[in-house]
């Protein structure tokens, strides 16, 4: 793994997970590239059948800000973005970016985000449902979904938060730093709630900045029904036990053990 260290202290990394992204996935690296020339890119790709694997290695032949991680299966997009954060850890990166492959967060919307994160913000949330905020291409009943997860969230966690579950952000290390990434227990979509309520109930400064959410071209959504009881079901028991059982709350905090370092 090729791995470059930025005198300013600002290095940024961002975490791409994939899973049969192969219609898009070329296309979001070169804008990537485009936006932030700085950032380097790592590829978290879990076994794609449809050749994404082949073609971020091409990607990454040709240019030494690209690396890619393969791993044997398809393990979950919380377990990718946990191997991503181990290897940003220490001096190597200032900043990491969770940002999908399939085109829906546009790229060119994150150098607005690391604004905010310079600015002092130790969690950035690109955030559909605020003055500026919108969504492309989602049909009714799909907004209705996603604004009524938000609201249970919310409320179930006494959040402020108004779009925790976007999976658009930037992290300065120095907060993930202070988390024990073994003892985040979600796995699929989940794990954004997880994450962010962890960092909200340490006290991290915590911005929320308008994005356009667009509906992917190509590919097929990963969510499904099982993911979203998943992560109702967690958000549900963290809620009862905020109020009934405040000790038994999940506890992310703490140094983790030592990191595992991806290879390409």
């Amino acid at each position: 793994m090729r791995v470059r260290v930025s005198g300013s202290g600002e290095a940024t990394l961002v975490i791409l997970p994939t899973y049969n992204e192969s219609g898009s996935l070329a296309e979001i690296v070169a804008r990537l590239r485009a936006a932030v020339p700085a950032a380097d890119l790592l590829i978290v790709d879990d076994a794609s059948p449809d050749g994404t694997g082949k073609i971020a290695d091409a990607l990454a032949a040709a240019d030494p800000h690209v690396c890619v991680a393969h791993r044997p299966g398809k393990l979950g997009l919380g377990t990718a973005y946990v191997l991503g954060f181990r290897h940003a850890r220490g001096d190597r990166y200032r900043y990491v970016v969770e940002m999908d492959a399939d085109g829906s967060h546009l790229p060119e919307q994150l150098p607005n985000l690391l604004i905010a994160a310079r600015a002092g913000a130790g969690l950035v949330i690109g955030t559909r449902w605020i003055e500026g905020g919108r969504i492309s291409g989602w049909p009714r009943y799909r907004r209705w979904i996603s604004r009524t997860g938000t609201r249970v969230a919310r409320v179930a966690l006494r959040s402020r938060l108004r779009d925790i579950t976007s999976g658009y952000r930037v992290i300065d290390t120095s907060w993930l730093a202070q988390l024990n990434l073994g003892q985040i227990t979600s796995h699929g979509y989940g794990f954004q709630v997880e994450l962010a309520w962890t960092l909200e109930r340490l006290g991290c400064p915590i911005a929320e900045v308008p994005i356009t959410f667009v509906e992917r071209r190509t590919g097929r959504s990963k969510m499904s029904i099982g993911i979203v009881f998943e992560a109702l079901g967690r958000v549900l028991a963290w809620g009862w036990q905020l109020r009934f059982a405040p000790g038994r709350l999940p506890r992310a905090v703490g140094p983790a053990r030592a990191e595992e370092t991806p290879s390409s």
